[in-house]
């Protein structure tokens, strides 16, 4: 799939993963719309990319559509869908106090994680599939989900968090497969532990971000937001790459704790 002439619409655009995508898509030609909940820095993005910036809580299906129309009327036609949107919860099934996991907190991690990865991959694919195809195969469009290592080997606290990731890992082959009819690929990127702003928020920051890397394989260190998104574009340009679950992780694998 070229991305040059395109347009690509990133959940979650406007910070750590889906910024390092705007940008590494931008710079490859694709016309970016970044849907998410930041309105400055946002739109300070997408117009230094000369891209559109739309206001989006992913797990609401109007401002979705209005961010996938958005897409649409940048007058390219739009080919690809990443998904970068998320939040973190640590919360145990049972705490040690005795009192059971908040289920509104549950819902909150699945409805903007799981749902919100849905809601965007199906009106965003509903879009591409009046496109005309970009290829001899048939091809049309490409979608990129964002799940977790946590999907996969969740950690202690990480019920909530675990189960939105594992539901994106879950849907991806069904998803590929009833989106291979309009010629829209599907692909799953896990990352592990990766140097976001998430990790820089207290003054032992760079102590916390030692002990995450303990656990890495090699390289030893956090993975950076442009190796995720150099990662993106491979999926979105090799055209036999689809209904893949890809770890981005340095071969951690996650202990209980």
């Amino acid at each position: 799939m070229d991305l040059n002439g395109a347009a690509a619409i990133i959940s979650g655009g406007a910070s750590g993963l889906g910024e390092a995508t705007a940008r590494e898509l931008a710079a490859h030609g694709a016309t970016v719309v970044i849907a998410d909940l930041n309105e400055e820095r946002g739109k300070a993005i997408a117009d230094e990319l000369g891209g559109v910036f739309v206001k989006t809580d992913v797990s609401d299906e109007e401002q979705v559509q209005a961010a996938v129309d958005a897409a649409v009327a940048t007058g390219k036609p739009l080919r690809v869908v990443v998904n970068s949107a998320g939040i973190g919860w640590a919360t145990r099934t049972v705490n040690r106090d005795g009192s059971p996991h908040d289920l509104a907190s549950y819902r909150k991690v699945i409805d903007v994680n799981l749902i919100g990865t849905f809601n965007l991959m199906r009106i965003g694919a509903a879009a591409i599939a009046k496109t005309e195809p970009a290829d001899e195969d048939g091809q049309r469009g490409v979608v990129v989900n964002t799940a977790s290592v946590a999907a996969l080997e969740g950690q202690t606290g990480q019920v909530a968090y675990s189960a939105s990731k594992g539901g994106i890992v879950g849907m991806t082959v069904p998803a590929a497969r009833d989106l291979a009819a309009i010629g829209v690929r599907v692909n799953t990127i896990c990352p592990g532990i990766i140097d976001t702003p998430i990790y820089g928020f207290s003054g032992n920051a760079e102590e916390f971000k030692a002990k995450l890397v303990a656990p890495v394989v090699f390289p030893k260190r956090m993975g950076r937001p442009a190796e995720f998104a150099h990662l993106v574009r491979a999926l979105i340009e090799n055209d036999y790459m689809n209904a893949e679950v890809i770890r981005f992780d340095g071969g951690i694998r996650f202990q209980p704790k």
